[in-house]
């Protein structure tokens, strides 16, 4: 057969037994590193983290993979995030609010860790507890959340609570800004004297305007996409604090 194709033996065994390509072998390597950082984080990563996670993998070998063969590779493995989004149409509150100094006017650039952090709320529900609270504080240099409390009440004892944790884990040591929004814990008396104690100065978010605060809006919209959402309603406190902190 070979020499009525006038092929020699050896172009008809490789042609038998092919060897996959130096791109594809590298493909199925990948593909597992995928696997398993996408089980590891639970499904909930999509492209971009997985592409994050797998790079500090590489780094190491000095290899890099670009987030579209990652999409290419998540297609052929047939995987994607399980994260759920839930819009809620936003209604304007008629109550009057006091407009305050907004120091920082969406400028969230920083050159170095305690320069500026934003500070925020959330509602997470349960059924047996009904709404609960989670407070948070994010440092916008490292975008690490740096201070946190979970609780059943939406009171001012929650929001300084949880800026007690952060000055515990961090150093103040120069100029500090906090950017909060015009709530009522975080306009109170206890607060802002808490903060002049601190030598912390307070920014405010205008009324309405969710992009004054858009670092910490948008961690608590991947936290509600990858921790609660994908779950009808909680139990109970305990589980989501569970949950929520893990």
């Amino acid at each position: 057969m070979c020499r009525i194709l006038g092929a020699s033996r050896a172009q008809y065994y490789r042609y038998r037994s092919p060897k996959p390509s130096k791109r594809r072998a590298e493909d199925a390597g990948l593909k597992q590193r995928i696997l398993r950082i996408f089980a590891e984080f639970k499904q909930r990563y999509g492209v971009m983290k997985i592409h994050h996670e797998l790079n500090l993998e590489l780094q190491p070998l000095q290899l890099r993979c670009s987030p579209r063969r990652i999409s290419r590779l998540m297609k052929e493995l047939d995987i994607h995030s399980v994260t759920v989004n839930k819009w809620k149409a936003a209604s304007a509150s008629k109550t009057k609010v006091e407009q305050r100094p907004n120091l920082l006017k969406q400028d969230f650039s920083t050159t170095g860790l305690n320069q500026r952090w934003t500070a925020d709320m959330t509602y997470i529900q349960t059924k047996r507890n009904g709404w609960c609270y989670l407070s948070t504080i994010m440092d916008l240099h490292s975008r690490r959340i740096i201070g946190y409390s979970f609780s059943k009440k939406m009171a001012t004892d929650l929001v300084l609570k949880t800026l007690e944790s952060a000055v515990k884990n961090r150093t103040i040591t120069g100029d500090l800004i906090i950017h909060t929004d015009l709530g009522s814990q975080y306009t109170s008396d206890d607060y802002n004297q808490r903060l002049t104690e601190l030598h912390i100065r307070h920014s405010y978010s205008r009324k309405g305007c969710p992009y004054d605060n858009a670092p910490m809006e948008s961690f608590h919209a991947s936290l509600k996409k990858e921790c609660v959402y994908p779950v009808p309603v909680f139990e109970d406190y305990e589980t989501a604090a569970a949950v929520l902190f893990e």
